[in-house]
């Protein structure tokens, strides 16, 4: 690309009319070059399309992890949330494990929904072998809080851990908040039955505490 039409592909990330944003974003993408990475990284954390920020990861996923990664790890302790879980969005894309390590408690607990959910998803693609118990332990803190996405979101993750997550759902069942111990049960639910749907199981585990395994004609986790 000459100078020209660089300038014009940065000021196209930048236009006011989102399809623009789009087709540049896929420019870039097309023809990576790894000189954009800071131009591309940095729309990511105020883009408000979410197609195009889709787009902007897409394109960075184009361009050399040795470009991107550092770039992305710096944006993880950036104060702007977008920022924060785009960052993790794409580094979950790009699924370089030396990432690994930046995956901190702070941000698998931020208070920012976002933020949090991204970090899980990104956390259970990069977490090593030997690190998913731990990862789960951590995970189940967050058990009970939020909203539906918020919650089923974590089952997820907890639920891509496999047979990993399994003493912390039964620690968590264990506990004495009922929101607690009703999203273990669900998300131990939909592990053993990925087709299970979330709010039923949810509920189901509400019954179960309420009447007792017998009498509801189940057991929990």
């Amino acid at each position: 690309m000459n100078p020209t039409t660089d300038t014009t592909l940065l000021d196209a990330l930048g236009a006011e009319d989102s399809s623009t944003r789009l087709k540049a974003a896929m420019a870039a993408g097309t023809r990576p070059d790894a000189r954009f990475t800071d131009a591309l990284v940095a729309r990511c954390a105020v883009e408000p399309d979410f197609f195009v920020r889709d787009m902007l990861t897409w394109a960075l996923t184009r361009l050399p992890p040795a470009n991107t990664v550092p770039r992305l790890l710096t944006e993880l302790r950036s104060e702007r949330a977008q920022a924060r879980s785009q960052a993790l969005h794409t580094l979950s894309k790009i699924g370089d494990r030396t990432a690994w390590p930046a995956i901190t408690g702070s941000l698998l607990h931020d208070a920012d929904d976002e933020v949090a959910r991204s970090a899980w998803r990104a956390a259970v693609i990069l977490v090593p072998e030997g690190e998913k118990a731990g990862l789960a332990a951590e995970l189940a803190i967050e058990l009970g809080r939020g909203d539906r996405n918020r919650r089923l979101s974590l089952s997820r993750a907890l639920v891509a851990l496999g047979d990993a997550c399994e003493p912390a759902l039964r620690k968590a069942s264990d506990s004495r908040d009922d929101a607690v111990r009703a999203h273990a049960f669900a998300t131990e639910r939909l592990r053993r039955d990925p087709e299970a749907g979330f709010d039923v199981t949810a509920d189901e585990a509400k019954r179960i505490m309420a009447l007792g395994p017998q009498q509801a004609g189940g057991s929990a986790c």
